[in-house]
């Protein structure tokens, strides 16, 4: 059996879950998140305020999937009460991003500023002019957008100009000067 899946999730108060057939849905403070599950591989039962995944089978397949479905649905009571963040930072000579409504607009080196307009439930903020904030109560489509935008300029392995991760590491090359001999 899967460690994760293993543990209970509790549900807090102010959220409700709902099981059906093939999805659950959580509702809670910030909104609402729907996820299909395959209930040929784990049953999803909720005893009081919390919910218990149970795999259907001791294969592979099956302990995968019960591990990564509690997961799943953790993050859904997780978003819908918290919510996730990531933080980029646009670092290089010249390169900004400014706040347009909605979406926003990235000057990263390129003959013409990119627009990046944000799905559905996703917040944008700009903070200064190099600091970009994506909100949303879906993790794994506030870890998309992110990545998304990390893609339009990913970080330079000599000079570390880019769009980077807060908190990410970059391990520089050394240039020509730099080499051995």
């Amino acid at each position: 059996m899967s460690k994760i899946g293993k543990r209970p999730i509790d549900i807090p108060s102010g959220v409700s879950v709902q099981i059906l057939e093939d999805e659950v849905i959580v509702k809670g403070p910030k909104g609402e998140l729907r996820k299909k599950y395959r209930p040929e591989f784990v049953e999803i039962v909720q005893e009081d305020n919390k919910i218990i995944v149970k795999p259907k089978g001791d294969r592979k397949r099956f302990r995968r999937m019960h591990g990564t479905t509690r997961a799943i649905i953790n993050n859904m009571v997780t978003g819908v009460t918290k919510g996730f963040r990531k933080v980029l930072l646009v670092r290089g000579m010249g390169y900004k991003v400014f706040q347009k409504g909605k979406s926003i607009d990235i000057q990263v080196g390129y003959s013409h500023p990119v627009i990046y307009e944000p799905p559905e439930g996703i917040t944008l903020k700009v903070e200064g002019n190099n600091k970009i904030i994506v909100e949303g109560i879906d993790k794994e489509l506030v870890g998309l957008v992110a990545a998304q935008i990390r893609a339009i300029r990913p970080p330079d392995a000599y000079k570390g100009k880019g769009i980077i991760y807060e908190g990410e590491v970059l391990k520089l090359k050394p240039g020509k000067a730099g080499k051995a001999k």
